[in-house]
């Protein structure tokens, strides 16, 4: 690949991520309008929410394969098409099992589409002879940003939940289009090398940083879909502005990303994983323990920080362990951290309906600090 078509290729990846990021949390201000709409409580919830995890564990397994047949570009255009056809769905639906359905779509649909962008940036990157997983995971955040502020902002301005979504589906339409003719056609170099993720995580090192991931990925995860109901429930914010808790949260996470390959290659990634393990601790007890919302906003910002270069460290880690290759290293983490980003927040809906979410992030502080105090065992 040349180095115009290279430049051309991450741009078109950084326009992927951009969608992934924006298409995920689009959902998180719309999660207390389901809830209402739905009249159900935290547990059941939970157990909706569930179907999200569900959908990306059926398919993650196989993602491999469908790379290594179709490439990375027909699977992205294919999980974009579903995603702006389920999206409607999610937010048109009056029952628990047309929900369900809808959110098992898009779990499937996000677990795919992380795993063949991610194929492809790591082609890009490679072809490139730079760094550049940092940049399109700072992408991934920035329409994280786009995603939950526009549809929150949406909201609060009065519009209903299926007109800001269609909104939201016009725009990652309109960024994939212009990507597609850049994207990667061929599949990864590696995909015919023997194993596989599960044997990769046999390795007892590469089992250590995707337990790492698990619980980053899981507090993610619980930032991701109950943020806004904490926020509604325990700290008194109309719904129409509960998403902006996450909305913060996601500035300060692409702002954190954004310069994080300067504070990596300033201060190694060791520190990185203990700084920002303490600085996301910090966050959440600010959140649980202040009972003014702007306080408790803030912690939203000091997490996001905190969080930030965190996975990006680990996937690093990971990506470069002499005895397995990225092919399969990459893939087993990235499952392992989605078990806990997806099935972490219906675990978390249990415990809420037997305490309360401020519990809950109270308990993310405590694994923040294990974590903290762990990592440096995962980078050296």
């Amino acid at each position: 690949m040349n180095t115009d078509s290279n430049l051309h290729a991450q741009r078109a990846t950084r326009g992927i991520f951009l969608v992934a990021g924006l298409g995920m949390a689009a959902w998180a201000p719309l999660i207390p309008f389901a809830k209402s709409r739905l009249e159900i409580d935290d547990g059941m919830l939970g157990l909706l929410l569930l179907c999200i995890a569900s959908g990306s564990m059926l398919v993650m397994p196989f993602s491999g394969r469908l790379i290594a047949r179709y490439g990375c570009r027909a699977l992205i255009l294919a999980c974009a098409l579903l995603l702006c056809c389920d999206f409607p769905l999610m937010v048109s639906a009056n029952s628990r099992w047309a929900m369900g359905t809808a959110l098992l779509v898009f779990g499937a649909v996000n677990g795919l589409l992380d795993v063949s962008m991610n194929a492809q940036a790591v082609i890009v990157e490679r072809e490139s002879g730079q760094s550049r997983m940092s940049g399109f995971h700072g992408f991934y955040s920035i329409g994280s940003i786009a995603g939950a502020g526009s549809v929150s902002v949406l909201l609060w301005a009065g519009v209903s939940p299926p007109h800001a979504v269609l909104l939201v589906v016009l725009f990652i339409a309109g960024i994939v289009v212009s990507a597609s003719r850049h994207l990667l056609a061929r599949r990864p170099a590696e995909s015919d090398e023997a194993g596989g993720p599960l044997q990769a995580l046999s390795h007892p090192r590469l089992l250590f940083i995707a337990a790492l991931c698990f619980f980053i990925f899981l507090i993610e995860g619980a930032m991701l879909d109950w943020s806004a109901v904490f926020l509604h429930a325990e700290r008194g914010v109309e719904k129409s502005r509960a998403g902006f808790g996450f909305t913060l949260y996601s500035i300060a996470v692409a702002l954190g990303r954004l310069y994080g390959d300067r504070l990596v290659n300033a201060i190694g990634g060791p520190r990185i994983l203990v700084l920002g393990g303490l600085c996301a601790a910090g966050g959440l007890l600010l959140m649980v323990s202040a009972e003014p919302a702007g306080l408790s906003l803030l912690g939203f910002v000091l997490a996001g920080l905190g969080l930030s270069n965190i996975i990006p460290v680990l996937f690093t880690a990971a990506g470069n362990q002499r005895d397995i290759p990225s092919n399969f290293a990459l893939p087993a983490v990235t499952l392992v951290g989605y078990t806990g980003l997806l099935s972490g927040p219906a675990l978390i809906g249990e415990v809420a309906r037997q305490s309360n979410l401020t519990t809950v992030f109270a308990a993310g502080v405590v694994i923040l600090l294990l974590v903290s105090a762990l990592s440096r065992k995962a980078v050296r």
